[in-house]
């Protein structure tokens, strides 16, 4: 056992009267949530002091007197609004709606603070951090939720950090004219503006960029609500005092993604000059040393953020005005962080070829204990091609050289590659790879100058597609520094072998006749294309073998219609493998919001029994179906002496922070350098197994080990990370269903 703490807080008291549910209309409509609230607040003698207002739906101690009640305020400019006030619902103390009235208090309360709501999370803008010579500058901040837990209502509190740029989009066009030809600027800015988030500071509002209308500007003229003609340029002086000054800019388009109603709102029109850019690029994100700038100040280790945590409780019991809203809704709060007891499983242990290795568990990692050990089963390099540029012989020499070095200790036979040299064409690669591959050659490796996306997808869609062969493409850079090209082509020489259908080392598993499936969706958002679902099924006892396939499907729809056929397949295949089918199936499925969790019961779950069903009537696999889950705001500290720090890589929880109303469990299964590990969440949503809880959490950790391209231990079960890689290459570049001839590898590693 080992003692822990989380970063929730109990909620110690509530009221315990009825409370009244409000719809507020505006009529002309009002789209500024400020705008609205202040409106209705010009009628405090109405509602009284105490009252909790979310844009929308007002939540009153008391009852109105009539059912539906029409008041008129006026805005800054003199236009007279129409408010009405229905009555929707009265809740008694322990309604479940109570909980969604908690989270508009609580948000009130981080307003009290004069925090500023940004998406669903609340930043300080008047403690920002800068990190000048990056151009970004930091707000941090706060994500909260009150929700049931499994003893008490809690409120689970974690840091946030938003990253600003410190440009607007019309800046960012301004520079990005100035860098290319005018006839491609267009084209370059809807390659780097559209999929970006941006931030609206007149409303604090964020919007994904779906489209630029270049045949629009702020002087074009829209339709409101009521009918009327205005110009963006007079709306957003109206709405929001904001004064346009670049009266020729193009606009931006957000498509709105949630319905109102039964009706899907118009898209957004945004104007660049009001818009600022945040998150970071790719660019970005591939600069070591903004990475690293950035981290000292959003990656907190345990003690750090348990204070930064316990900072804004400190506030909230501090503050009067806060106290008092408290007080007159009946609500307190714990000051201390939840503490309880979780377990630490035991370490697994390494088998490959034969031999056992052990590995410090604190790290999770055992690329140093196996190093230069034999493979469970290598697979030979008798037939191979390296393709290359001619200013990159030299990189794809030092390849060759040490694959000669590193492929016998573990266990790879290999013969010298046939080695092309092409011009630094799409079109040349494509040429050379049509004219040399043979039925007989075993991969393809391509030693490529510089990221370009195009090439590479290019590549990989004709050799997973049209002529389906292993493939590993190298970028040439990653082999200029001879002190750390060993231990690069040691990793290149383990994902070749794994691509080929070789297994590198395995872990006990105790479970016979089991099949282990992963699904994962990847969403091409960018290019509006279609969603695809990896799937990828066990077909050994030992889980180093795997089926992998995946389906397309329309877009942005997150539900696997093309389950059945996938599921179909991986059973006749395990059927060739096994001469039997399993007794039990576990999926872990990953990529789903709790907001779906009934849709998939409802319809996913039904898919796989539907498909069961099919086999055969007399068989009746055991079936359990588990959501993964790795977005969560729960963070779990260590109690070590007097100080907090990680919890090890084992520890397992499935008391105090997890749901009364699911079967669900934590587990960290990873190790981090810096900051806070992340714990993922698991929740059982079907289960005829009969297995105890400890088995299928023990089941879960091991199959952590269990993924190939990183000799450690990682945060999800390797079929999830699989899915995960399989459904990112064919999202991002093959685009299209790859042949099933590579369905028995792990080809996209």
């Amino acid at each position: 056992m080992i003692q822990l703490m989380a970063n929730y807080f109990r909620l110690t008291s509530r009221p315990q009267w009825a409370l009244y549910q409000y719809h507020i209309d505006y009529s002309p409509e009002m789209e500024a949530r400020r705008l609205r609230s202040a409106l209705l607040f010009q009628h405090e003698e109405l509602i009284g002091k105490t009252h909790a207002f979310d844009g929308s739906i007002l939540f009153l101690p008391k009852r109105l007197n009539n059912k539906v009640t029409e008041v008129f305020s006026r805005t800054r400019n003199g236009e007279d609004v129409k408010i009405t006030i229905r009555l929707t619902n009265e809740l008694p103390p322990s309604s479940p709606t109570c909980l969604q009235f908690y989270n508009i208090i609580f948000r009130r309360l981080l307003k009290m603070l004069n925090l500023q709501q940004i998406g669903r999370n609340y930043y300080n803008p008047s403690d920002p951090v800068s990190i000048p010579n990056h151009r970004l500058v930091v707000w941090p901040g706060f994500m909260s939720s009150i929700l049931q837990y499994e003893e008490s209502i809690m409120l689970c509190v974690d840091v946030s950090h938003k990253i600003l740029r410190s440009e607007t989009v019309l800046d960012f066009m301004y520079s990005l004219y100035h860098q290319v030809e005018e006839q491609r600027f267009k084209d370059a800015c809807t390659k780097e503006l559209i999929g970006l988030v941006v931030l609206t500071k007149y409303n604090n509002r964020t919007y994904r960029v779906d489209d630029i209308d270049w045949d629009a500007n702020p002087q074009c003229t829209f339709r409101k609500a009521d009918g009327s003609e205005i110009s963006f340029v007079d709306y957003y002086k109206r709405q929001y005092n904001q004064e346009i000054k670049d009266l020729n800019q193009p606009v931006l388009i957000s498509q709105f993604r949630k319905r109102r109603g039964n009706v899907m709102p118009g898209p957004v029109v945004l104007i660049p000059e009001l818009c600022f850019l945040t998150g970071l690029t790719e660019k970005m994100r591939n600069d070591f040393n903004m990475m690293k700038d950035l981290a000292v100040h959003t990656r907190l280790p345990p003690e750090q953020r348990k204070q930064e945590i316990g900072r804004l409780i400190d506030y909230i019991h501090k503050d009067d005005s806060v106290q008092k809203e408290l007080r007159d809704w009946g609500l307190s709060f714990d000051s201390n962080l939840l503490s309880f007891k979780g377990r630490v499983v035991q370490r697994e242990k390494i088998f490959q070829s034969g031999k056992v290795f052990d590995y410090n568990p604190m790290f999770a990692d055992w690329s140093k204990e196996t190093r230069g050990a034999a493979l469970i089963s290598p697979k030979p390099l008798d037939n191979w091609l390296l393709v290359y540029t001619r200013r990159n012989y030299d990189a794809a020499n030092t390849l060759l050289q040490n694959l000669f070095k590193v492929t016998p200790s573990l266990g790879i036979r290999m013969n010298k590659a046939t080695m092309i040299e092409v011009d630094d064409r799409t079109e040349a690669y494509l040429r050379v790879l049509q004219q040399s591959i043979t039925p007989d050659t075993n991969i393809v490796i391509c030693v490529l100058s510089s990221v370009r996306k195009d090439k590479y997808d290019a590549i990989k869609k004709y050799l997973c597609t049209d002529c389906p062969i292993p493939s590993q493409c190298v970028l040439a850079r990653s082999l200029s520094k001879p002190q750390t090209a060993l231990s690069i082509v040691t990793k290149i020489a383990l994902q070749m072998n794994c691509k080929m259908g070789g297994e590198l080392w395995s872990v006990e598993i105790p479970l016979k006749q089991v099949m282990i499936v992963g699904i994962d969706c990847f969403h091409d958002t960018v290019s509006g294309k279609q969603s695809i679902a990896g799937f990828v099924a066990s077909l050994n006892q030992t889980m180093t073998r795997w089926f992998s396939r995946c389906a397309v499907q329309g877009r942005g729809q997150e539900l696997v219609d093309g389950l059945k056929t996938c599921m179909q397949t991986a059973l006749r295949d395990w059927f060739k493998w096994n001469k039997c089918l399993p007794s039990r199936i576990i999926v872990y499925r990953d990529g789903v919001g709790d907001g779906q969790l009934s849709t998939l019961v409802n319809y996913e779950v039904p898919q796989f029994l539907d498909c069961l069903k099919s086999v055969g009537k007399d068989y009746n696999p055991k079936l359990t179906v588990i959501v993964v889950k790795k977005r969560v705001s729960t963070r779990l500290f260590a109690k070590s002496g007097g100080a907090l720090q990680n919890p090890p890589p084992g520890t397992v929880v499935d008391v105090g922070v997890t749901r009364p109303e699911w079967y669900d469990f934590f587990i960290v299964s990873q190790a981090v350098r810096n900051g806070c590990v992340a714990p993922t969440h698991y929740n059982v949503i079907y289960d005829t197994s009969r297995l105890k809880p400890d088995h299928i959490q023990r089941l879960t950790y091991k199959l952590c080990h269990m993924y190939y391209n990183w000799s450690g231990v990682i945060r999800v079960p390797a079929p999830c990370q699989y899915a995960h890689k399989l459904a990112f290459l064919v999202g991002q570049s093959v685009h299209r269903e790859p042949n099933l001839q590579l369905s028995d590898k792990l080809y996209y590693l």
